[in-house]
């Protein structure tokens, strides 16, 4: 008799929360929630999984923040919707903290041709550089920031 299993690590989405004002770069936007974890499967079924670890990017900058472990539990049950700033920890700031272009508005760089304006929906809070004129989301007219 033989059995397999294996160890590996794994990424679980718990959703998208907002609308917040991001605490790296101003602007206004979502936090995507995710958990990562480590995992024992034996013969392909996941048996136990320890090391798990909360973590909330902002959709305006990208900036990674660890969530505190209790909060993140609380979101993961749907218990919770608002994350205060006190439950956050940086890990990594977006956009390189340049977010801003020379006229105010948020944008990212882009080489030798300047500054791309960022679009967002005032609706959904979704963003995009791309030239879009609706949001690809809820299909309300999308702003410029």
């Amino acid at each position: 008799m033989f059995f397999i299993f294996g160890v590996n690590s794994g990424q679980k989405e718990i959703g998208s929360f907002g609308p917040v004002i991001c605490g790296a770069c101003g602007s206004y936007g979502r936090y995507q929630v995710y958990m990562t974890y480590m995992c024992l499967s034996l013969f392909f079924i996941p048996v136990l999984k320890w090391g798990r670890k909360y973590y909330a990017e902002t959709s305006c900058c990208q900036s990674l923040y660890e969530l505190d472990p209790q909060a993140g539990r609380r979101l993961s049950r749907g218990e919770q919707t608002e994350i205060r700033p006190e439950e956050l920890t940086l890990i990594r700031r977006g956009n390189g903290g340049y977010g801003y272009g020379g006229n105010g508005s948020r944008g990212s760089w882009q080489g030798e041709t300047g500054w791309q304006r960022a679009r967002y929906c005032p609706a959904c809070g979704y963003e995009t550089e791309e030239d879009f004129e609706y949001c690809p989301k809820c299909g309300r007219r999308l702003e410029v920031r």
